[in-house]
């Protein structure tokens, strides 16, 4: 096929005389595209707002609209449902936290530990969000139920590797159980989050470099 050939199935284009005026750039559906994404993520903002306050089942769709100027019908526009808006702002929480946790492989469990605990500390309604939805997530009829339950497992086994990894290197105490001290860590991180979140004067950075240096640590 030449170059000045159509791709098949397409029109060929019309002959326009060198001097016509330039036909005018239309940009709308660009501009539309970027508007609409502009306002999911202002749904997404305001749904972790009421979320991280109300938790999911209280979390009212009408309170979210409102909150962007929006009816629900409009909302629903952007999101199926409040399930599916749930799951994109819990969604978004997990990637800032993994962001802030850092590569794995340039950090150890304790370091990225670490900065998970000192970034929580900075994102309260973050934190908030998470502590009230793991809480109903317990129900085993919450959406989130299944994923709560897998991640609580899945970090169990990946912290047990890196902590033998850790005991291997000298890292972390060699009298320790892998298996019990991935849970641990898990359960003093939440603990701490919680008292953090009633008490503002809690220092979870602090609390938890204690739990590192006392129990984790050679």
């Amino acid at each position: 096929m030449s170059a000045d050939e159509p791709l098949s199935g397409e029109a060929a284009p019309a002959v326009v005389p060198a001097d016509a005026a330039a036909p005018r750039v239309v940009r709308g559906p660009r501009g539309s595209y970027a508007k609409g994404q502009a306002r999911r993520q202002q749904i997404v903002d305001e749904a972790l707002l009421v979320f991280a306050r109300t938790g999911f089942h209280s979390g009212s769709l009408r309170e979210i609209a409102k909150r962007v100027g929006l009816t629900p019908a409009g909302l629903m526009h952007h999101f199926a449902d409040k399930e599916e808006l749930f799951v994109e702002v819990v969604r978004q929480r997990d990637e800032k936290v993994r962001t802030a946790a850092g590569d794995p492989a340039e950090h150890t469990l304790i370091e990225q530990a670490e900065k998970v605990v000192a970034y929580n500390q900075s994102t309260r309604g973050l934190t908030s969000l998470y502590a009230i939805v793991s809480a109903e997530a317990t129900d085993s009829e919450h959406p989130s139920h299944p994923a709560f339950a897998e991640r609580y497992r899945d970090t169990a086994v990946r912290s047990a590797e890196l902590l033998r990894a850790g005991q291997e290197a000298g890292e972390i105490r060699a009298d320790l159980d892998p298996e019990h001290a991935a849970r641990l860590i898990s359960a003093v991180m939440d603990g701490i989050q919680l008292q953090w979140l009633l008490d503002d004067d809690v220092d979870m950075v602090a609390l938890f470099d204690e739990f590192v240096t006392r129990y984790l640590r050679p």
